[in-house]
C-alpha cells in the first residue's frame, strides 16, 4: 500500500485523512472513494478505486486503533515504526499533522467497540422507466423502477447498489416502508 500512497499527491492524501477522521467522528457517513479517485486521476495520477479503498481501510484502521489506545501523536508515529521508513515522507507528515490536530476529538465508546459492523445509508435515487422493446420482443411496454442506494460500509467506503423492480415489487417495497414509518411514529 505504501507504493500506492506514494502516488497520491499530498493535498489529496490530506483530504483523504481528514475525511477518515470526520467519518470516525460520525460527522460524515464515509469516504467517497469513487469521487476522490476520479479527482486524483484527473490530476494525472494513475490509480484505481480499489487502491484508494485499500488506503482508506489502512488509514482508518490506523486512526481508529490509535483512538482506541489513546495514543499521542509521537506514540502513533513511534508505533508505525518500520512502516515510517516505507511510507512516503509526505504521508507521515500528513498523518502526524491530522492526528495532532484532530486525533483527540475521536472518542471510541465501549458501545461503539462492541457494535456489529453494519453499513450506513447515505442516499437513495430512483427513476421510473419503460422498456419499449428488446431483441426478442418487439413491443414490451414494460414499466419498472430503478433504485440506486448509496451505502457506506463500516470502514467508510461509499458504494452504490442498484436494482430494478417491477411495479408490483415496488408497491410491496413502498408498503413495507409505510409500515416502518407507522411503527416509528409509535416510538
Amino acid at each position: 500500500a505504501a507504493d500506492k500512497i506514494n502516488l497520491i499527491p499530498q493535498d489529496f492524501f490530506a483530504e483523504l485523512c481528514e475525511q477518515i477522521i470526520q467519518h470516525l467522528k460520525h460527522k460524515i457517513p464515509g469516504v467517497n472513494t469513487a469521487e476522490l479517485c476520479q479527482r486524483i486521476q484527473t490530476s494525472g495520477v494513475e490509480i484505481n478505486v480499489g487502491d484508494i479503498a485499500k488506503i482508506v481501510n489502512i488509514v482508518s484502521f490506523l486512526f481508529s486503533t490509535a483512538a482506541r489506545n489513546n495514543l499521542s501523536t509521537e506514540e502513533l508515529i513511534t508505533t508505525l515504526g518500520s512502516a515510517v521508513s516505507t511510507l512516503p515522507k509526505h504521508a507521515v507528515q500528513v498523518i502526524r499533522h491530522v492526528w495532532n490536530e484532530q486525533g483527540k476529538s475521536i472518542s471510541v465508546s465501549e458501545d461503539a467497540r462492541n457494535m456489529a459492523t453494519v453499513g450506513q445509508f447515505v442516499d437513495m435515487k430512483w427513476k421510473l422507466g419503460v422498456a419499449m422493446s428488446s431483441d426478442t420482443c418487439r413491443s414490451l411496454k414494460y414499466p419498472y423502477v430503478m433504485v440506486t442506494l448509496k451505502v457506506a460500509d463500516p470502514s467508510g467506503q461509499v458504494t452504490d447498489k442498484s436494482f430494478e423492480m417491477t411495479i408490483p415489487q415496488f408497491q410491496n417495497f413502498s408498503r413495507q416502508f409505510k409500515e416502518m414509518a407507522a411503527v416509528l411514529e409509535t416510538v
